[in-house]
């Protein structure tokens, strides 16, 4: 009786992502004159990101935790110096991960007032 309802796992999860998404945007960011250093992302958040899976024994289903994976942006042509990061790219994608982080907690607020509201009627 004391689950969460899924909307609020989903949310967390949105918002965990988004939050993990903008510090490896400001990595690369600080970065940005570091030479040779490659520019990095994270894949789209999913809803498979948000929840996690139940383990019934230490022996069931053990694999990598639901840790932030980033990967190497490929498509990015690097200065002389071998530097991927173009600043005006990472501040729209910045932006981008604000704007999903903020999307999330209101998910989350909206649901809190419903569920608010639903127990106040009785």
């Amino acid at each position: 009786m004391n689950e969460m309802p899924a909307i609020f796992g989903l949310a967390a999860g949105a918002a965990r992502h988004a939050a993990n998404r903008q510090a490896v945007i400001a990595t690369n960011v600080a970065n940005a004159d570091t030479p040779g250093f490659r520019a990095r992302d994270m894949a789209p958040f999913s809803v498979d990101d948000g929840f996690a899976p139940r383990r019934t024994r230490p022996d069931h289903m053990s694999g990598p935790g639901t840790a932030a994976r980033s990967y190497e942006m490929r498509d990015v042509a690097a200065d002389p110096n071998g530097n991927s990061v173009d600043l005006e790219d990472q501040v729209m994608r910045g932006l981008e991960a604000a704007r999903m982080h903020d999307r999330a907690l209101t998910v989350y607020r909206s649901s809190l007032d419903l569920m608010r509201a639903a127990l106040n009627r009785r």
